[in-house]
């Protein structure tokens, strides 16, 4: 792969093991593509677009994007609180791959 040599060195010290440590789990590439489709979305919008998700779970998830750089988190002082999550520019360096995902996705699904 272009850049990314494994020679003597472990997986997780490459730029591949790096990005498959950010982008690993069930709903990463999921949020930081609604974050690209809708630009904004509050925390109850993200739940209702993923649907089956537990509050642990998008929590956790949230957060971990979070401090990774690819979303950024906006709290509002106001009661009820609001926050809105949009892609940082890291997050949004992101949206080519995940184009491209999809594309090769197209081209390759089974079809019925």
């Amino acid at each position: 792969m272009r850049g990314c040599s494994l020679e003597g060195a472990k997986i997780d010290e490459r730029g591949f093991g790096y990005t498959m440590k950010i982008l690993s789990g069930k709903y990463k590439l999921i949020i930081l593509y609604w974050l690209e489709e809708y630009t904004v979305l509050r925390y109850g919008q993200l739940k209702r677009t993923l649907g089956n998700i537990t509050h642990k779970m998008l929590s956790e998830t949230l957060k971990e994007l979070e401090a990774d750089g690819l979303i950024i988190r906006k709290e509002y002082p106001q009661v009820p609180p609001k926050v809105e999550y949009r892609l940082s520019d890291k997050g949004a360096s992101l949206i080519p791959i995940l184009d491209a995902m999809c594309d090769w996705g197209e081209n390759h699904k089974p079809t019925a």
